[in-house]
């Protein structure tokens, strides 16, 4: 028996989709994508260079928000868009995530503190989901002691070496007065191993700033030219005009959490007084005799009601983090990274960086 062709007339007699059928489609559509940006997954640009050499600008990442558990949302309005009802806000709640934030992890989150570098101050009536995302990676989770000392990241008293897709600043001395190092200078500037380079003291020793990763220190360290490379540290009496601390020198700190608790005092209230009252919501005063009363009763021990973590960019010099405006809460988490899925260069015309297509978060 043989299959009978099948004639133009069969299949001009297949009825075509009706408007209703379409329109149903695609509103079908349309609340699976939503559904799955909620509750699963969402993709995430990078837009700025404070995770570099680790994530480029112009990556399309995959952010999972089951490994953090989703929240449900909290504001109505236009899906993809910064259209809601202002004024509206339900009650958001973190459904269970099959995993805890970790050290190293690559997180998402909304911007936390009340003073953005970019975009002045943020009022205190957006909603949490609606503020900028951001992404850093997280460095100390509840209960770590913390401290950057002399540009050095310490958890726990033992200090974190930069990872090899890190990078910082570093001040390179050239042998001699006139070697540089490097086979070519230009003015201002000059890519060298893949760190920018620029000319501190153009008398006496030959000493350049380099932004770079630790294999690129490794490479440059090897030189004949080249005399020493060391990590260029602010001064401690430096003090950021916006934040008003030293991103180099950052003194011991108790990340909070749930289970945390510190005694109130005029050298913690500076430290952690700010999450309180922003992020834990409670009413602070101050008694005539230095005493703190916490929503109306004198409070000496104060314990945390959530987890916090301090966040930090894998482009030390380059990222405004957790050392400019302290931690972030844990309801402000959206989700980890934990895919590029894709990546275009930044130039136009955007080329594909095909190397980077499907590539694990490192």
């Amino acid at each position: 028996m043989t299959a009978r062709p099948v004639r133009r007339a069969d299949r001009a007699a297949k009825p075509k989709p009706t408007f209703q059928e379409n329109v149903r489609f695609y509103v079908k559509a349309i609340l699976i994508i939503l559904v799955v940006r909620a509750f699963l997954a969402e993709p995430f640009r990078i837009p700025s260079e404070s995770m570099e050499d680790t994530m480029l600008v112009g990556d399309f990442l995959l952010v999972s928000k089951l490994h953090y558990g989703p929240r449900t949302p909290a504001t109505l309005g236009i899906p993809v868009t910064g259209i809601y009802v202002p004024g509206l806000e339900l009650p958001q709640t973190r459904l269970p995530g099959f995993s805890r934030p970790q050290r190293g992890d690559v997180a998402v989150f909304n911007y936390p503190a009340a003073r953005d570098v970019e975009r002045g101050i943020v009022p205190e009536t957006v909603p949490i989901e609606r503020r900028v995302p951001y992404i850093k990676r997280i460095v100390a989770v509840p209960g770590d002691t913390v401290a950057v000392l002399d540009k050095v990241l310490h958890i726990d008293g033992e200090p974190v070496p930069l990872a090899p897709t890190m990078q910082q600043r570093w001040t390179v001395t050239a042998r001699g007065t006139t070697a540089p190092p490097a086979d070519a200078l230009a003015d201002e500037g000059v890519t060298l191993l893949g760190g920018t380079v620029r000319l501190l003291a153009p008398g006496g020793p030959v000493a350049y700033d380099v932004t770079a990763s630790p294999p690129e220190v490794a490479a440059l360290r090897a030189r004949a030219d080249v005399a020493t490379v060391e990590p260029f540290v602010l001064p401690e009496t430096y003090r950021d005009p916006t934040f008003g601390v030293n991103p180099d020198h950052v003194p011991p700190m108790i990340v909070p959490g749930r289970g945390v608790s510190v005694r109130l005092s005029d050298a913690t209230w500076e430290t952690y007084g700010e999450t309180i009252t922003r992020y834990e919501g409670r009413t602070v005063t101050r008694t005539p005799d230095g005493g703190f009363v916490v929503d109306g009763t004198p409070t000496e021990v104060y314990p945390f009601r959530q987890n916090y973590y301090l966040v930090m960019g894998d482009s030390r010099d380059n990222s405004v983090d957790g050392r400019y405006w302290g931690v972030v809460p844990e309801t402000h988490l959206v989700g980890k990274a934990v895919l590029t899925m894709f990546s275009f260069s930044r130039f136009l015309p955007p080329i594909p960086r095909i190397t980077r297509t499907l590539r694990p978060i490192p």
